[in-house]
């Protein structure tokens, strides 16, 4: 399947492949970067953190801290530097959030992005926490896209690169390509959203983990002690939007819901929007909601954690549809209310 003629021009600043990421790591000179794991295809997943790193000693993880009714066992929530960790291309092919981690690197390696943008507000936010960024958590499924942007793409299109096709070529599709798990052996094209092996990794086993890459992350969200962990997917036709994640505190969906309100605010200045989601009531029924990777990043370490999904820009379907610059724009403007939201609770 091509996609000639139906993208959208894809503009110089918007890199998101491998090669490229794997040369910033290379040749990163502020940053701390590491190889946190290599991917069931033997592909390395990079951290890059920015900021000083605190040394501080746990007695107890989080889940038997919070059994001790004393979370200071796991991390005091006091005298600590906020620690945002950014999450990309959990999904290989939302390529949207690693494009902007592209330009963020670059914006603190060099002081400007690739469009020549300062971006002072932001780069003076950011000085305030530790930053450490993940450009592409399944590098496995980036690998399988050969594409810089899908906006533009036609559903049809994105359904082929994103989920793949089962074994009589038909499109696996949304939500059904998730009722085979692994998919790898049911699969005759396999899509981006999954590793080598078949994995999700946005719908591993938890308690389990079947993917070294769900491990790496979950560990250094743990490592890390990190006090908000988004991830950044691409949500078709939709505003962006931070989903309320399930099987988490009321305070973290309450920050995630504020987060939701400052971005909009900030947005509709510049005729962006993003859509505030109601608080969900608690988890029940007989299919309840998933327990997701955002779920299990607030149980290891006890961060607001949130998925942000972006524009995609889809042809030929509803919905809002995007520019290269909007969905760029909106990414920086969830970076810089973020980093000042984390900086703002933990000094309080």
């Amino acid at each position: 399947m091509t996609c000639e003629g139906t993208m959208l021009k894809v503009p110089e600043f918007w890199i998101s492949n491998l090669d490229h990421i794997d040369r910033q790591a290379k040749t990163a000179g502020r940053a701390e970067v590491r190889e946190i794991a290599r991917s069931a295809g033997g592909r390395p997943l990079y951290a890059f953190a920015y900021g000083e790193k605190q040394i501080m000693k746990s007695t107890a993880n989080y889940s038997s801290a919070c059994g001790a009714f004393d979370r200071d066992c796991y991390v005091p929530l006091s005298g600590k530097k906020p620690v945002v960790l950014l999450l990309g291309a959990v999904h290989g092919a939302e390529v949207e959030g690693t494009a902007a981690l592209v330009n963020l690197i670059h914006c603190l390696e060099e002081g400007k992005d690739l469009r020549g943008d300062e971006n002072e507000a932001l780069m003076k936010a950011a000085e305030a926490i530790r930053l450490v960024i993940v450009p592409v958590c399944n590098p496995d499924g980036r690998a399988r896209l050969p594409y810089e942007s899908v906006l533009g793409m036609t559903m049809k299109e994105m359904r082929y690169w994103f989920q793949g096709t089962w074994k009589d070529g038909t499109l696996c599709d949304y939500p059904r390509c998730k009722k085979v798990h692994p998919i790898k052996e049911a699969s005759d094209h396999l899509g981006s959203y999954f590793n080598d092996d078949g994995v999700n990794i946005m719908h591993d086993n938890f308690f389990r983990p079947m993917a070294r890459e769900t491990q790496a992350i979950l560990g250094l969200a743990d490592e890390e002690k990190a006090d908000f962990v988004i991830q950044l997917h691409g949500g078709g036709n939709c505003l962006n939007c931070l989903l309320p994640t399930h099987y988490v505190t009321k305070e973290s969906l309450v920050a995630v819901h504020d987060l939701s309100v400052l971005c909009n605010e900030r947005a509709k200045r510049e005729g962006l929007a993003f859509t505030i989601c109601d608080i969900p009531e608690r988890e029940n029924g007989e299919t309840p909601p998933s327990f997701n990777l955002a779920s299990a990043l607030h149980h290891v370490c006890g961060a607001v954690s949130a998925v942000f999904e972006s524009n995609q820009h889809a042809a030929g379907h509803p919905g809002a549809k995007l520019t290269h610059d909007e969905v760029y724009r909106s990414h920086l403007i969830l970076f810089e209310e973020l980093f000042g939201m984390a900086s703002s609770r933990c000094r309080a």
